[in-house]
């Protein structure tokens, strides 16, 4: 087995990361053995890999530059590389680099009238009114419960019969307990009456058109169709849903600990970019009313 092929292999099994996840880093370890390969003018093995220098990195991080990454990519290419070359080395590689500098983005949420006028949209242009109960249901689970959009397709008839809340498996197998709301149960069995499909336990809730599990790709094709009709702004994406579920929920209150517990993150860290988010509309509300803004 090639080391980038056991590199995923440790990711997906000792690690749980997800299938995206292995995915990239998988590739990202293949590109940097090619590229050393014809850097060096051998393939290179565990103990070659040892003696990786800065300079070997540097120009590994050029190259990719030519295939046009940002700060961001370049940056998360790095980290792969760095955790390809640990597993790969035993820890025995050295070197370290400074990735660029990535300006951490402020979530953009959208206000409730729009998150619920997207939906209706996404809903009203379906060519058939089970798969408008099922884009409706998805969505309103982004909004409505904070549910990532994998987490949403990647539902199972296991969660049926709903009750006032349901255990959802997010990152890294991590399992959380996500409040229902009415309006959202009322969504996911609308869609149950209407599918065509077969809603067993083991089964996929929500499916595509011809029946096979239903593609994030689909709902992200359909709210950017949307969001052009409605003349929303680029950034109202089906993650911009969660954002506007977590924004909201701080702002009517919610502390920052049940809220990650909520959104499953990780690290309290993830979760307080939130508070940026309420603040910069408290800032954009006082300078809108207040009469000496």
């Amino acid at each position: 087995m090639s080391l980038p092929h056991a590199f995923a292999d440790h990711l997906h099994r000792d690690r749980r990361r997800s299938v995206h996840t292995v995915r990239a880093y998988q590739a990202t370890a293949e590109r940097l053995i090619a590229f050393l390969g014809a850097h060096w003018g051998a393939d290179p093995d565990a103990t070659a890999l040892a003696k990786v220098t800065t300079a070997d990195l540097r120009a590994y991080l050029a190259f990719r530059r030519t295939d046009g990454l940002t700060n961001a990519s370049a940056a998360r290419e790095l980290s792969a590389v760095r955790g390809f070359l640990k597993f790969a080395t035993g820890g025995a590689a050295m070197t370290t680099i400074k990735g660029p500098r990535v300006k951490k983005g402020v979530p953009r949420p959208i206000s409730p009238d729009e998150a619920v006028a997207l939906a209706e949209d996404v809903s009203d242009s379906a060519t058939e009114p089970w798969i408008a109960a099922r884009d409706w249901a998805v969505l309103m689970l982004l909004y409505g419960a904070g549910l990532r959009i994998g987490e949403a397709v990647g539902l199972t008839g296991a969660i049926l019969p709903l009750g006032e809340a349901m255990a959802v498996t997010g990152k890294r197998d991590k399992t959380r307990i996500v409040p229902l709301l009415p309006q959202v149960r009322a969504a996911i069995e609308d869609y149950v009456q209407l599918t065509p499909w077969p809603v067993g336990r083991d089964e996929m809730l929500f499916r595509g058109a011809k029946g096979g599990p239903l593609s994030p790709a689909i709902i992200r094709r359909a709210v950017q169709a949307a969001r052009t009709r409605l003349g929303l702004s680029e950034r109202t994406t089906p993650h911009a849903l969660r954002h506007s579920f977590a924004t909201h929920l701080l702002g009517r209150g919610a502390d920052l600990r049940s809220l990650q517990e909520l959104l499953g993150h990780a690290s309290l860290s993830s979760t307080q970019i939130y508070t940026q988010v309420d603040a910069a509309h408290l800032l954009d509300v006082y300078r809108n009313a207040h009469p000496r803004a």
